[in-house]
């Protein structure tokens, strides 16, 4: 299975932005424990801080699922929202930090009903909880 792992913005700066929040370990890091653990899978991974980079990306259509974490855009971007809508593919919004524990304006997700399942406060291994969860 071919696997889309998106970042939004500013989590290309995991394992240093708000350790307390985020943890200490890289995304490129932590993939590498991904890909070793899950062999029988092709897992691709993308991040960008531009809403429409993150679009142009999910609309290429080369892969059977995706894992997205849309960061900030999450409560907000209705244009990822449609997007993921038009994806007839499973696909997992992942949050690192339990999004209801945090402030108001983030524990809204507008994208999360464009999706077929919501992990939330996993840490990291939320990513990993979504490989194992598609099918």
């Amino acid at each position: 299975m071919k696997v889309l792992i998106i970042n939004g913005p500013n989590l290309n700066l995991l394992g240093t932005r708000e350790p307390e929040i985020y943890g200490t370990i890289s995304m490129e890091s932590y993939l590498e424990n991904l890909k070793s653990d899950f062999t029988s899978h092709e897992l691709n991974y993308y991040q960008s801080n531009i809403e429409g980079e993150l679009i142009n990306r999910l609309q290429e259509d080369n892969f059977d699922a995706v894992v997205i974490n849309p960061g900030a855009f999450t409560h907000y971007s209705y244009a990822i929202a449609d997007c993921l809508k038009n994806i007839q593919k499973p696909k997992v919004e992942v949050h690192i930090s339990n999004i209801y524990k945090r402030e108001e304006f983030r524990q809204k997700s507008v994208t999360a009903a464009c999706t077929d399942a919501v992990l939330s406060g996993f840490g990291m291994e939320g990513y990993r909880l979504a490989i194992l969860s598609l099918k």
